[in-house]
């Protein structure tokens, strides 16, 4: 799959901290969203 700037991102679902899972489509009327990843502690990244 390609992207590029200014495309809609595809759906998608990630299990979060916990075990809740988040979608991306049930925040499509927000105005942001922001994805971080988390590597752990004591760890490069």
């Amino acid at each position: 799959m390609s992207l590029n700037v200014g495309d809609e991102a595809p759906d998608f679902t990630l299990v979060g901290t916990g075990g809740g899972e988040f979608t991306l489509s049930s925040y499509r009327d927000s105005k942001h969203v922001v994805l971080v990843f988390y590597t752990g502690d004591s760890t490069p990244g």
